[in-house]
């Protein structure tokens, strides 16, 4: 399936019926007046996020939605029907924009959630409520009120509670494999990763924890180089950020600095967010250079740093415990 993570489209909602010009005829009723029915209600376009769709991808094919126009009213003071809404469906955890200000319109977290992107318009008035003792047959009715007509961005930004990150080939993928149900391409090359993958983890007690393995980020990402520009913002909602980082590198330490100083650079609070280091690969390189890496990152952070083996699930345990731990503690805070 192809992983679509932002769409533009255009809402326009039903115009409303309109009112018509009537007036009682009936047998022994003389001067039985106006009659004349409104017009029904243009219908409304709505969002609602649902836990089916994982991708915006329907949308790369249909941009515009458009609900039912009211109908006009009928004689005897009839009142036409009211069109019918447009339901459109989205994954958990879309943003929608207005695409010609950028002004957050919703936020659709939690299933079921609903937004009204436009509304309908409203029905014409029929002649009968023009009736005065001035006017006792008025000729004249209302159109109906057109719908409102928006441009909406829509961008989703993935539901996990924990974020994998890392340059490429860091050995992410691996890990929420090993981690998890998940099956995302693995190969050693960069950007093997081309698409944020979801895995669900199961804790000692049963629950799930949804990890997200995020494609790799390089030097200047905040500025669109790469991939990892276009993924950032799925690490946006993530409680805890799992750093993974290639032990057989050349230059270990560099790299951490450049995943920091990438999430610095983007803003919006990822560089606050609470981080985990995992130094993984360790079953590559001898037991002294993985000491004196961790000693150098301790060194710099006081993040808790891990040394586990994705492929040979070396310390992965631990590293649970620790992830486990962590989100308690966040869930306790907040």
């Amino acid at each position: 399936m192809q992983f679509v993570d932002w769409a533009e489209i255009e809402v326009v909602a039903g115009k409303g019926g309109d009112g018509i010009v009537a007036f009682r005829r009936e047998k022994y009723v003389p001067a039985g007046g106006p009659a004349g029915g409104n017009g029904g209600r243009g219908g409304d376009v709505i969002l609602t996020a649902v836990e089916n769709l994982q991708t915006l991808l329907d949308f790369k094919y249909i941009h515009c939605f458009q609900a039912q126009d009211g109908k006009r009213g009928g004689p005897n003071n009839r009142t036409g029907a009211n069109g019918s809404d447009r339901l459109i469906e989205v994954p958990c955890g879309t943003v929608v924009y207005n695409a010609d200000t950028g002004a957050v319109l919703a936020d659709l977290v939690q299933l079921g959630q609903t937004f009204y992107a436009a509304q309908g318009g409203k029905g014409g008035l029929g002649n009968k409520h023009f009736l005065s003792n001035r006017n006792r047959a008025p000729e004249y009715a209302l159109p109906g009120l057109p719908g409102e007509e928006l441009k909406l961005r829509l961008e989703l930004k993935l539901l996990a509670e924990v974020g994998i990150i890392g340059l490429p080939n860091a050995g992410k993928s691996t890990l929420i494999s090993s981690l998890s149900a998940a099956r995302p391409k693995v190969a050693n090359y960069p950007f093997t990763t081309l698409v944020p993958n979801l895995g669900v983890v199961r804790k000692p007690s049963g629950d799930g924890t949804v990890f997200a393995d995020i494609p790799g980020l390089i030097a200047g990402a905040h500025l669109g180089t790469g991939l990892g520009h276009d993924f950032l913002r799925h690490i946006e909602r993530t409680r805890l950020l799992l750093h993974m980082i290639d032990a057989t590198d050349v230059d270990p330490i560099g790299n951490y600095q450049t995943i920091q100083q990438e999430l610095q650079a983007y803003g919006r609070g990822l560089a606050e967010r609470p981080q985990i280091l995992a130094l993984n690969k360790v079953d590559a390189v001898d037991a002294e250079t993985v000491d004196e890496l961790t000693t150098e990152l301790n060194r710099l952070t006081q993040v808790p740093v891990f040394s586990i083996s994705a492929v040979a699930q070396i310390g992965l345990d631990s590293l649970l415990q620790k992830i486990w731990l962590s989100l308690e503690q966040l869930l306790v805070v907040n």
